[in-house]
């Protein structure tokens, strides 16, 4: 009854996991460009008592073995990085990465971080930063007294600066890519951070190698499906009370026995 205890117990540490991850994704479905993420299980040892194939005598075998399950673990959680839907704002510094792609930011200390959320804007200086003032790879600055700045598919920032008659470049923005983009580290603020699982970046043009587009003026959406969500709420719910129906139903038998006894 202790092994039936365990068992159960880890179904409700598995499935609390498993909870804590489908609230966290209904929590950001409203976030730019977030990510929802999947609470993926793996079995425990198994105690063998008997292997299958083991001698039954002098010309036998048994047929199939003899092996008790110890639990369920939590082995990870994996992002899915599908695209999420569009959102028109029409604000010239609103970003979205049509395809593959990550924006690259400058962290304070000095480390880059990647996001999918695009929602940028202009510190004092004229940088185009996030919202927490990190600025976006590789340092573009507007110039002072710019009327209006057009990004292009491929990164290009164009400012028609006072006198000109036609726009002037003033940079492009890159995208970095991941051989592993599910293995790179949350830290949140919509940010991201190379890790071993990840693999090192990988820096191109928007719309060449793979890269997705830019599509200025609008802002990618969670890939969140709250229905979706919601269906797997209720079946961890379920599975959730299952398992404690387990710890009742092996607490009864362990009562029974020593009252019996």
């Amino acid at each position: 009854m202790a092994n039936a205890l365990h068992i159960a117990r880890s179904g409700l540490d598995a499935l609390d996991a498993k909870l804590r991850t489908i609230s966290n994704n209904l929590a950001n479905a409203n976030t730019v460009g977030f990510k929802r993420d999947r609470a993926a299980f793996e079995t425990l040892l198994y105690q063998t008592s008997r292997p299958a194939g083991a001698p039954q005598g002098a010309d036998a075998r048994f047929g199939m073995g003899l092996s008790t399950g110890a639990g369920v673990r939590i082995s990870g959680t994996e992002r899915v990085h599908t695209q999420g839907g569009a959102t028109v704002t029409g604000n010239a510094m609103d970003l979205m990465i049509e395809g593959q792609g990550l924006f690259e930011v400058t962290l304070p200390d000095g480390r880059a971080g990647y996001t999918r959320a695009g929602s940028f804007t202009s510190d004092a200086e004229g940088r185009i930063v996030t919202p927490q003032g990190y600025p976006v790879a590789p340092g573009i600055q507007i110039p002072e007294g710019a009327t209006a700045v057009t990004i292009g598919a491929d990164g290009t920032v164009s400012a028609q600066l006072p006198g000109e008659s036609a726009p002037t470049d003033i940079g492009q923005i890159t995208l970095a890519s991941f051989i592993n983009p599910a293995g790179l580290e949350p830290v949140g603020e919509n940010l991201f951070l190379e890790s071993a699982a990840s693999g090192a970046p990988q820096q191109g043009v928007a719309g060449e190698a793979g890269f997705g587009r830019i599509r200025q003026g609008s802002l990618e959406s969670s890939n969140v499906s709250t229905v979706q969500e919601l269906v797997d709420m209720i079946e961890t719910q379920r599975a959730y009370e299952i398992n404690s129906k387990v710890i009742s139903a092996a607490d009864e038998m362990m009562r029974y026995v020593n009252q019996a006894i």
